[in-house]
């Protein structure tokens, strides 16, 4: 499954990092993505049957690549598998979703003796290859075995910015990509990860790939190895050396050279000496947000030598920062969160997964399903609930969606088709605990025991931020670690044995949705059976202690600076509805008098939206209303947009948050945002600026033009798209009187090395040469993305033309299109544009000069460009 958990920041970011940076501790093992329960997207090889057989497991569709480990025989995955070849291949008890088990013990120790030839390097590969080339799904007893590279398609990576951290809820995170258009951003091939993009000449040696928990980080490193492995793809690199954070912490107190230290995770490697100028080596640290390493780059430690010994800290920061092989590669992935570990001066590419698009989607569950007319209804339902397809951006949801829907259709069980995340995530938790136990498994404790102790234990550690756990976690709850192992499906085993060298086991939820659908379980089931709110017991926010537990789960949540209760707080609300409560009936007996109101908590969620200042703050809530299947709100909204009067009526705070979020939930891609069509006798600029700013920051064009602006409303603009600077296209803002002061305050955003903004219109907003200087300045120092500025109707004057004009000249200036109409430039301005086109002219491609105190003389040399071969200016206006 993949990356698990969410990496959080704010009030218990330290309790993270303590324990683990943990995130993508999850069922899979090469610790992330790959292993995890990652989307496999199937070629319609397998009959109904299998389908069946592999559902009925917690895991299936889950891959466990066996990370670094499998310590088990490597599997020879040719053509289909039977139950006898799954039954021979590990009869161990971690064979579950996850068996992480590291790298070293996939490969069987070898040694080379004497000199290296080129067969000791293709017995590395092939050791690589025997570990990486299969995916496994669900348990070892029940799973099949799957070639990479007969199901593998490739995810969507884009080229990021370094140095943009998120810490929202992952799950808000994956709703605000889902808006962005595909065409945003140029896609890269994992194989193509170290090669720059065309007209990027700097060589890459160190990359960082950021994703959300889940979305497909350790599959895509998985497919560069094997492909390297099988001869096909970057066959100038001689050796791999793949390494799990989470195995390199169980190493953190020692204290060796680089060499014993791969040595001790790669033994077939000891007679090589890979400082050699021959060997190109590739390091590749999955899964930095686990890492319990105190990597201080600001350290003065600095190792040139791999025989010098130093702490395994030391040892990762010096290869990273070049020091020690600064000839080798790095690859390292991480959750957003944890990205920003490593100093931006050490990354030559920040990279990100984002999981599936709209189409990768469909052609996951039609690879998955082999019935292609139940894979076109299970497409077809989920694009009827807006919250489940924007969740299948992730691949572990459309595994988890997969696991339901097909057995519920296909089976044609009675009971309502799941059209929430409550819903789906209570089957899914139904499926898994129904699945038979391992017929040499003793069954000593009943399914409802286990399922509150898990619940308590992902309550417990949601609540601290602790997103993996050890065994005294579990014993906390009174859970027995050989029990924890039978429920694979939900609470995921990762066993190391080390020969006695390094022992430890982790624990997890097979992904961080999982975790907080259990916690609202438990916490819901201990208000119906015991009138016991857990809520109450909560003391790390001075809130009032005798609020119900409702009102009290909203307050936790909203107080929450990273939103890290949010999806916790839609499964406990969405589990009051009586449906599905009657659903948990099947796993927790009721025998307890406490009872909802939903019309009450209904009304309690409206009174907090109207409450909430923030109508992006409220979304969440939102989202909780439609997991009570309430959307009067959304609705009345709704009408007023089709009916084309939502400018002429007043908006009360709650139908402004509900604006926002039919907005930025729209199936349509917020690519245009004009805020004429808000502005009426009711609204004014100002107001409606202030209002849609959430969904303003992640529109690509922004057309504010002639809508009265003031200089306030300039500052709350540049203010939220400072926090989004890449995303924007185009801003408009001509004939709003913003003035020099409001344009010094959108060169802030220009001078942003994020920034992206391509096209700026400015016309008519009352700016002089001070302005025009500090726009100037900021393009100076950010040149290399403005296509197009118009200036026209402002007093820039020869002094602003000539600043302008300096812009010009530097070569990395991409400046196409100047709008310089009715700006009183006279001849001596004209003759800095000229002089500043001679020394840079072939990007100009239009200059409009239209009402300005020209001479013949001024504009002759302009036109007499045009005999320069390099000259590019299509069009003069004059």
């Amino acid at each position: 499954m993949d990356d698990t958990h969410t990496f959080r920041h704010g009030d218990f970011s330290q309790g993270c990092r303590e324990r683990s940076r943990s995130p993508e501790s999850s069922c899979v093992s090469m610790k992330s993505e790959a292993s995890r329960m990652e989307p496999i997207k199937f070629k319609g090889r397998h009959t109904s049957t299998d389908l069946r057989e592999r559902s009925n497991s917690p895991e299936s569709g889950c891959v466990s690549m066996k990370s670094e480990a499998s310590i088990v025989e490597p599997i020879k995955c040719k053509g289909r598998r039977t139950s006898t070849d799954l039954r021979e291949r590990d009869r161990s008890p971690e064979s579950s979703c996850v068996s992480m088990k590291s790298g070293r013990s996939i490969v069987e120790p070898m040694t080379f003796k004497g000199r290296h030839t080129s067969t000791d390097l293709s017995t590395c590969k092939s050791n690589l290859l025997k570990k990486f080339q299969c995916l496994y799904e669900g348990t070892a007893k029940q799973g099949n075995p799957t070639l990479l590279n007969e199901i593998y398609t490739e995810l969507y990576i884009t080229e990021s910015e370094s140095g943009e951290i998120n810490n929202e809820h992952e799950v808000r995170q994956i709703e605000t990509q889902s808006r962005r258009s595909a065409t945003e951003d140029t896609p890269i091939k994992c194989n193509d990860i170290f090669r720059p993009l065309p007209g990027q000449d700097k060589p890459i040696r160190t990359v960082l790939t950021k994703g959300v928990a889940g979305i497909g980080k350790t599959v895509s490193v998985q497919k560069f190895i094997v492909d390297w492995a099988e001869g096909k793809e970057n066959q100038d690199i001689q050796l791999i050396f793949p390494l799990a954070f989470r195995e390199i912490n169980l190493m953190k107190d020692k204290t060796l050279n680089l060499s014993d230290l791969l040595h001790y995770f790669f033994p077939e490697t000891k007679e090589m000496e890979i400082s050699r100028y021959e060997y190109k080596v590739l390091f590749i640290f999955d899964g930095l947000d686990e890492c319990r390493l105190s990597l201080n780059f600001k350290s003065e430690v600095k190792l040139c030598d791999i025989y010098k010994s130093a702490s395994v800290d030391e040892l990762l920061m010096n290869l990273i920062k070049g020091n020690l092989l600064p000839s080798s590669l790095i690859w390292i992935t991480s959750r957003p969160a944890a990205a920003d570990l490593v100093p931006a001066e050490c990354v030559h590419r920040v990279t990100e997964v984002r999981g599936f698009n709209d189409t990768q989607k469909e052609e996951y569950f039609r690879k998955r399903i082999s019935d292609q007319s139940l894979a076109n209804t299970i497409i077809t339902h989920l694009k009827s609930s807006r919250s489940l397809h924007i969740m299948c951006h992730i691949p572990v949801f459309c595994w988890i969606s997969a696991t339901v829907l097909e057995k519920m259709l296909s089976e044609a069980e009675r009971g309502e088709i799941p059209k929430t995340l409550t819903q789906m995530y209570t089957h899914f938790l139904i499926i898994q605990t129904n699945i038979k136990h391992e017929k040499d498994y003793e069954k000593k404790v009943k399914d409802e025991d286990m399922i509150l102790k898990l619940g308590k234990l992902a309550f417990q550690q949601l609540v601290k931020g602790n997103l993996i756990f050890y065994e005294e976690d579990l014993s906390e709850c009174g859970i027995d670690v050989a029990e924890a192992s039978v429920y694979s499906g939900l609470c995921t085993q990762i066993f190391r044995e080390e020969l006695g060298l390094c022992q430890g086991k982790v624990f997890c939820f097979v992904h961080l949705s999982i975790q907080e659908h259990l916690a609202a379980v438990f916490v819901h089931h201990s208000f119906i059976n015991n009138c016991i709110n857990i809520m109450k017991d909560l003391s790390w926010l001075s809130l009032n202690p005798s609020s119900g537990l409702h009102q009290r789960a909203m307050d936790e949540a909203l107080q929450s600076k990273n939103g890290h209760l949010d999806l916790f707080l839609r499964f406990l609300l969405g589990l009051s509805l009586e449906s599905n409560q009657t659903l948990l009936r099947e796993l927790l007996t009721q025998t307890g008098s406490c009872s909802y109101n939903k019309e009450e908590t209904v009304q309690l969620i409206k009174q907090k939206i109207r409450e909430n200042r923030s109508p992006e703050r409220s979304i969440n809530l939102f989202h909780c209303l439609n997991e009570l299947g309430d959307d009067s709100l959304m609705r009345e909204i709704q009408d007023y947009l089709t009916s084309g009067k939502i400018g002429g009526t007043k908006l009360s705070s709650s139908q402004w948050s509900a604006l926002v979020y039919v907005l930025l939930t729209s199936e349509q891609k917020m690519d245009v945002f004009e805020l004429k069509q808000f502005i009426g006798a009711q609204n004014t600029a100002d107001e409606v600026l202030q209002k849609l700013l959430p969904v303003i920051k992640e529109s690509r064009s922004v057309l504010l033009s002639n809508c009265g602006v003031p200089e306030e409303g300039c500052a709350a603009l540049t203010s939220a798209l400072r926090s989004n600077p890449s995303h924007l296209r185009e801003l408009s803002l001509s004939g709003n009187k913003l003035g020099d002061s409001g344009v010094k305050q959108l060169s802030d955003l220009l001078q942003d090395p994020h920034c992206k903004l391509e096209i700026l219109g400015l016309g008519c907003c009352g700016v002089t040469e001070e302005g025009c200087a500090a726009l100037a300045s900021a393009l100076r120092s950010n040149p290399s993305h403005l296509r197009e500025l118009r200036l026209s109707g402002n007093k820039v004057g020869d002094s602003g033309v000539k600043l302008l004009s300096d812009l010009l000249k530097d070569p990395h200036c991409k400046l196409e299109i100047l709008g310089l109409y009715d700006c009183g430039v006279t001849e001596e301005g004209c003759a800095a544009l000229t002089s500043a086109l001679r020394s840079n002219p072939s990007h100009l491609r239009k200059l409009d000069l239209i009402e300005n105190k020209l001479s013949d003389s001024g504009v002759k040399p302009l036109s007499d460009l045009k005999e320069d071969p390099h000259y590019k200016l299509e069009t003069l206006l004059f």
